[in-house]
């Protein structure tokens, strides 16, 4: 890997945060191109921020340029208000900013999508994140890594209260031997798993992983 231009989305994020962070510290990327609601509160050398309207994507769709785009937007239901506006934000934006990505020549996306996205689900949240995935691969993307984590370990001032009580059956799960492959995932693990697959040469366009296989990356 060689002086790399990368791209970010959902940077003010729990796992976008942790991505920022990395990449930030990272000597194998030169500069970081970050799109955001709202100025971050970071300052580097090498992080360049754009403030930007997510509505009016095709307006500032050909500053999205670079060689490794991560795509970490995402927010909750009761977040966003109503299915129609999560969609929006899970898969419009994703998608558009990921086509426009592609069109000016952006090699490589890696994507948080989640466990059990499904296209075909009858569970509204695996079905849109399914969609999104099975879209995204369409793209003429060289390479293209969809990661599909389970239950996330955020940072202390981003968890929600539904997270802590599946993180801590989780745990006493894991620690009788049950559901092991769903351990809970810490955000700064998957965001390091993320960046180390970035510039990796795949066998086919399309690597997914999930649960267990994540931990495994090396």
């Amino acid at each position: 890997m060689n002086q790399l231009t990368a791209i970010l989305i959902g940077a003010t994020g729990a796992t976008g945060s942790e991505i920022l962070k990395q990449l930030l510290i990272d000597s194998d990327f030169k500069k970081l191109i970050v799109f955001s609601r709202r100025p971050l509160d970071v300052e580097n050398a090498k992080l360049e921020n754009h403030v930007v309207n997510f509505d009016e994507i095709p307006n500032w769709a050909h500053l999205i340029q670079g060689d490794i785009l991560f795509s970490a937007l995402g927010t909750t239901l009761k977040e966003a208000g109503s299915s129609t506006k999560q969609y929006k934000i899970d898969f419009t934006y994703q998608y558009e900013v990921s086509k426009a990505a592609c069109d000016n020549g952006v090699g490589a996306y890696i994507l948080i999508s989640s466990y059990g996205a499904n296209a075909k689900s009858a569970i509204f949240y695996s079905r849109m994140k399914g969609q999104l995935d099975e879209a995204v691969q369409q793209l003429n993307f060289s390479k293209i890594h969809i990661f599909r984590p389970g239950i996330l370990a955020r940072q202390a001032n981003k968890i929600r209260s539904v997270e802590k009580i599946s993180i801590t059956i989780l745990n006493i799960l894991n620690k009788l031997g049950i559901l092991k492959s769903q351990k809970p995932m810490p955000v700064s693990l998957l965001a390091q798993k993320m960046i180390l697959v970035s510039n990796k040469a795949l066998g086919v366009k399309t690597q997914i992983y999930s649960l267990d296989s994540i931990f495994n990356i090396e």
